[in-house]
């Protein structure tokens, strides 16, 4: 499988890339985390994630915002644990994929992040003891991130 975005030759050589295939997230929210972090420091993102995860920064919902709660500042926000957690291991991949390159992990800024959905698997999901159920579908997300050393 390959990237959304394309680089060039010469482009290679300064940038890295990780790539998180089929990860049992939401692809709302994952969506929503990458295009926050986008442009940040690598090492900023992650101590931003972190401190999504333990509850003290929030995520700004631009589209999917119906019925969110509005945050400090009236902006509407959620706090994305588990898809937080995930991109920080991806984040730290794409670091150390720098690291083996040769590039400064000091100086690495986030180029390109993205999710979208990668597939379906439909489930039965039980509803009460008298054996009613509803079919849901159990999505799964490709995150993918490109880091560049400025």
């Amino acid at each position: 499988m390959g990237y959304s975005y394309q680089l060039d030759k010469e482009d290679e050589k300064k940038t890295a890339k990780a790539f998180g295939k089929e990860i049992d997230i939401s692809p709302k929210k994952a969506n929503e985390v990458c295009y926050t972090i986008k442009g940040m420091n690598v090492d900023k993102a992650i101590t931003y994630l972190e401190n999504v995860t333990k509850m003290k920064a929030f995520v700004p919902m631009r589209r999917y915002n119906k019925n969110v709660g509005h945050r400090k500042g009236g902006i509407p926000g959620r706090y994305p644990i588990k898809v937080a957690k995930r991109v920080i291991q991806i984040l730290k991949n794409a670091k150390a994929n720098a690291e083996h390159k040769g590039l400064n992990d000091e100086r690495l800024k986030i180029e390109h992040a993205t999710a979208y959905k990668a597939l379906s698997v439909p489930r039965l999901k039980p509803r009460n003891w008298i054996a009613n159920y509803a079919l849901r579908d159990r999505d799964f997300t490709n995150v993918e991130i490109i880091v560049r050393e400025v």
